[in-house]
């Protein structure tokens, strides 16, 4: 798809969660989309990232952290090509965070294709962690043309699902590999039997995901399984078994 041919529109930030006082760190939420479209995005999509900005909120409220997240609303549903609307957008949000909070640091947080916009935009330097849940990613014979230097010293979580039909979880433990090779602190986690959505471990994942985030952006002790990830060597740090009950006490 010629990106020039595509309706002109602009991106848009939706409105704050967290904090309304000074604001400390800020959580950006990238939603999923599909390879191709000039549709407008995706409502749904959008809800879907709604739901995880709003934990991590209240989460962040309980701790008394001063903690904001936002979610971007692309200007098209599709990553289209070499065109990759989405990082393109992810980084116009990432200025407009800047102007409008000052130097403050943010934690990208994706979901599919979303998740491959937070990988590709984290090079910024606002951003100093990234969330990507299932990310959309070349096959693994592509994989390694898909950019990792840009990750270089950001804390980085990746969750894959491993029955995901859509985006080859072993792309992302590739990524994931020559990433912590580039400097990069980097844990990812399998959520076993899942599929692209990570529907069936969404709890766990969302758990995970609203820990990860506080403890990049708020400096709270990361769980013991984050701990032991970040820690671990290839392949035991990158392989991590997402368990059944994560963050249920």
């Amino acid at each position: 798809m010629d990106g020039h041919t595509l309706p002109a529109r602009d991106a848009r930030l939706g409105r704050p969660l967290g904090t309304t006082g000074r604001v400390e760190g800020v959580l950006l939420l990238l939603p999923g989309g599909v390879p191709e479209s000039a549709r407008r995005s995706s409502p749904l999509a959008a809800a879907g990232a709604l739901v995880l900005a709003r934990q991590v909120a209240r989460a962040a409220e309980r701790c008394g952290e001063a903690l904001t997240a936002h979610v971007v609303h692309y200007r098209y549903q599709g990553w289209n090509g070499d065109a990759a609307h989405p990082v393109a957008d992810t980084v116009w949000a990432l200025d407009e965070l800047v102007h409008r909070y000052g130097d403050v640091p943010v934690c990208l947080a994706g979901t599919g294709l979303g998740g491959r916009a937070a990988l590709r935009a984290a090079g910024h330097p606002a951003v100093t962690s990234v969330v990507a849940l299932g990310p959309w990613l070349p096959e693994p014979a592509e994989a390694e043309r898909e950019p990792v230097g840009q990750l270089a010293e950001r804390q980085v979580l990746v969750v894959h699902g491993t029955n995901d039909r859509r985006s080859d979880p072993e792309s992302s433990y590739r990524l994931a590999e020559r990433a912590r090779k580039a400097g990069a602190d980097v844990c990812r986690f399998e959520a076993h039997t899942d599929g692209h959505a990570l529907r069936e471990y969404r709890t766990e994942v969302f758990a995970l995901a609203t820990d990860f985030v506080l403890g990049a952006l708020c400096e709270q002790d990361f769980a013991r399984p984050v701990r032991d990830a970040l820690a671990a060597p290839p392949p035991l740090g990158l392989r991590m078994p997402l368990a059944s009950g994560f963050g249920r006490s």
